[in-house]
């Protein structure tokens, strides 16, 4: 009888633990998802006025800036301005930070692994992805597939030339907080 009480005991606290433990890193996440653009964009400068060449005016959060396909995975996505849970729900996200595609530096696109992203892991070197926005079309070729830790800042940083970077979380197959991000560099060559 002491023995079956010990047990219970034992298994009353596990419980309890697993508990605290969801409640927690679902409260993590939830902040998080309300806060994903200060993690990843620090490093980026601010697009100023004299970077816009391409595009006359400047999208507001929310708004679909234009379409990101994927020729060699059959996909053709909405890209819409800003990479918060309201973005990535509806397609790809533009960090609000990163110039806008076809534009010389840095632009970020992101999406979520388990929707838009399903089949990204099927991307190989040279694969193209195209951009289309109200300023053309925007076709560049990968030339680096990474896998870096979820808080990896490295990859997303200005650059000298037109780059796309598409970033997504890793492994594709994981369930709940993936400790990994899956990235495209991508070079603009037309």
């Amino acid at each position: 009888m002491r023995t079956k009480k010990i047990l219970l005991f034992i298994f009353g606290c596990i419980f309890i633990l697993c508990g605290i433990w969801i409640i927690s890193m679902n409260g993590y996440r939830l902040f998080y998802l309300q806060h994903p653009n200060d993690e990843y964009i620090t490093t980026l400068e601010p697009k100023t006025e004299n970077s816009r060449k391409l595009y006359q005016k400047a999208p507001k959060k929310g708004d679909i800036i234009g379409k990101l396909v994927i020729p060699k995975i059959n996909a053709d996505l909405p890209i819409y301005e800003g990479a918060e849970d309201e973005e990535l729900v509806k397609g790809v996200g533009h960090f609000s930070k990163s110039v806008l595609p076809g534009e010389k530096d840095n632009s970020v696109l992101s999406g979520h692994r388990d929707t838009v992203f399903r089949k990204l892991g099927e991307m190989k070197k040279d694969d193209e992805l195209i951009v289309k926005t109200s300023a053309g079309q925007f076709t560049y070729k990968i030339k680096k597939i990474k896998i870096v830790d979820a808080d990896d800042r490295t990859v997303i940083v200005p650059k000298p030339r037109a780059t796309l970077t598409v970033t997504t979380c890793y492994p594709f197959n994981y369930i709940g907080d993936a400790p990994k991000r899956f990235i495209l560099v991508a070079d603009l060559v037309r």
